[in-house]
């Protein structure tokens, strides 16, 4: 117990929860946005996961991570537009059209890995670069703090940028107010001259962006391969986080700092003499307890709101 208590509590396991939160931020950031403008986009997952093969391809056969990083943003962007023009051109299910991009990703990667590469599974004959870290000059001197702040990969400090500035693009732009209109009231918004659809088909490529941002941290910056299905669920963990954070940014990052915490303890615990299967579904827990948190606090508010209909 003490081992644990003290594994809890070091710089090493603060370090790694910052580590393990950004792809879980930069996915729920795009949940959120695209919730905000009433499309729920729930192809998060299958997103990242070609955004990182992407990624890997485009940085090992350029030999330039930017270009990767660029690569991964890019398709996210492109997945989202493609999953826009089936729901908002098409009138597909939006659902329906998100489960497909994920299944398709889970193994449209691992075809496009051995057409590419010749590879089964892992890139290992591809030579992908890596994202590098930044050490901050003054924080990186002071103790535990330098520790666990300091010498991350630089989109682990976009990430946390981004919530600051989804925030400011929602709540203080005029593109931001339109999503947020849209969202609440589709029909009063056309009423008043905004496109619905234009605007809905904005924040979906936005959500594939950041999506995008997270596979390229996952393979270019997490570790420095692509594996089959690497993402191991953190889209759906992301919109999971988008609930439990109310679509508030300081509240989503909350959310997504716990499930990050979550995973860096089930990481942490192979240490000990726990079992295996329990240690890799602890994330997974916590992410249905928050849900139960999220559901209950819903139904309080509801019932809140009755009361005071009836006053």
């Amino acid at each position: 117990m003490d081992s644990l208590f003290n594994l809890i509590f070091s710089t090493t396991f603060g370090y790694s929860v910052l580590r393990v939160t950004t792809p879980i931020l930069f996915a729920t950031l795009g949940a959120m946005i695209s919730i905000k403008a009433g499309v729920v986009n729930i192809s998060m997952e299958g997103t990242m996961l070609t955004a990182a093969l992407m990624g890997v391809v485009i940085s090992g056969y350029t030999g330039s991570a930017l270009a990767g990083l660029i690569g991964a943003v890019l398709i996210g962007m492109l997945l989202g537009l493609m999953l826009g023009y089936f729901a908002l051109n098409l009138k597909t299910n939006i659902i329906l059209a998100a489960i497909a991009i994920n299944l398709m990703a889970s193994g449209g990667t691992v075809f496009a890995l051995f057409v590419i590469s010749g590879d089964r599974g892992i890139s290992s004959s591809i030579n992908s670069q890596v994202l590098p870290r930044v050490s901050i000059p003054i924080l990186e001197n002071i103790p535990i703090l330098g520790d666990i702040l300091s010498n991350h990969n630089i989109l682990t400090y976009v990430s946390l940028l981004s919530v600051f500035l989804v925030y400011v693009f929602l709540y203080k732009t005029p593109l931001g107010l339109q999503i947020r209109a849209v969202g609440e009231n589709s029909h009063a918004a056309e009423s008043v001259g905004i496109s619905v659809r234009k605007v809905q088909y904005i924040a979906l490529i936005l959500s594939g962006a950041f999506a995008g941002f997270g596979g390229a941290y996952m393979s270019m910056g997490y570790v420095s391969r692509f594996s089959t299905d690497m993402t191991a669920g953190r889209g759906f963990i992301a919109l999971a986080a988008e609930a439990l954070g109310m679509g508030r940014p300081l509240g989503i990052l909350l959310a997504s700092l716990l499930f990050g915490a979550a995973d860096a303890l089930s990481n942490s615990l192979q240490r000990f003499k726990i079992p295996s299967e329990f240690v890799q579904m602890l994330p997974y827990l916590v992410t249905i307890i928050g849900l139960i948190i999220y559901a209950i606090r819903q139904k309080n508010a509801l019932k809140r709101q009755k009361m005071e209909d009836r006053v």
